[in-house]
């Protein structure tokens, strides 16, 4: 799966493709960061920590739903790193009293749109047209004739 990042404003967030399942995983610690507008990533990571543990106490299904992928950090090097689907996110970012909330929310659905959209003139272009002179069956059912 290659990672893809995608720009918010003027912060990366890094972003992985799963063609499989066809979605979308994001970094969550990346759009933490953007939510509570922190310019150092190991304070948004133990913003993200203490979240986690206070969603997990109250037992909410936004944590589980978070997965673990490699991704590529500052240094080059990847770690493991907390990931989640844009729907996912958009239950996360609502724990998060952030000014940034709504166009964070603005944006993964911008993404969601976008990616449809690429999804769908695919299936287009796989989408052969009829070739003249075919005979397709409309006029042995009686739908098309005159």
């Amino acid at each position: 799966m290659p990672i893809q990042p995608a720009l918010f404003e003027t912060h990366e967030i890094r972003r992985v493709y799963d063609e499989a399942s066809e979605t979308w995983w994001f970094s969550v610690v990346d759009i933490i960061q953007v939510l509570t507008q922190q310019p150092d990533y190991q304070t948004a990571r133990k913003y993200w920590n203490k979240l986690k543990e206070r969603l997990g106490k109250e037992g909410s299904e936004s944590v589980t739903n978070c997965h673990r992928l490699k991704l590529p950090a500052a240094d080059g090097k990847n770690y493991l790193t907390d990931v989640a689907t844009a729907e996912t996110l958009l239950r996360l970012v609502q724990s998060v009293p952030s000014p940034k909330a709504e166009p964070i929310k603005l944006w993964l659905a911008k993404v969601g749109y976008e990616r449809m959209q690429e999804m769908a003139a695919r299936r287009c272009r796989w989408i052969a047209p009829a070739r003249p002179g075919r005979n397709t069956g409309a006029a042995r059912s009686g739908y098309g004739s005159a």
